[in-house]
């Protein structure tokens, strides 16, 4: 069975949407998986469930949230791919991701 990760509420709130993502997809690749969309929903819903839920269904995910943001991250040149193949952190994304991890270890923001 896996380990539920938690990252406090009030922890995650305080994060952009952008940096938010980029860890979701940082600890998606971690575990040598591909970053397909329907799996980044997946485990940024389960990972900031209260970012990434629809507003009048709590219990859901709200895949629309993660369009223009992906966008952004692609724009910037911290990741790479679209939603029809797999996304990946570029070098510069995982630079910012595992400082993104780092806070959420620490459990302040910056």
């Amino acid at each position: 069975m896996k380990k539920k990760a938690f990252i406090e509420e009030e922890l995650y709130k305080k994060a952009s949407i952008n940096d938010l993502i980029l860890f979701g997809i940082y600890s998606v690749t971690t575990g040598a998986k591909k970053c397909q969309f329907e799996t980044l929903v997946h485990q940024c819903f389960r990972l900031f469930p209260k970012v990434f839920a629809l507003s009048d269904y709590p219990k859901w995910p709200d895949s629309r949230k993660l369009d223009r943001p992906l966008r952004t991250l692609r724009n910037k040149r911290l990741i790479t791919g679209n939603p029809k193949t797999s996304f990946s952190l570029t070098k510069r994304g995982k630079k910012k991701a595992l400082e993104i991890a780092n806070v959420f270890r620490q459990g302040k923001l910056l």
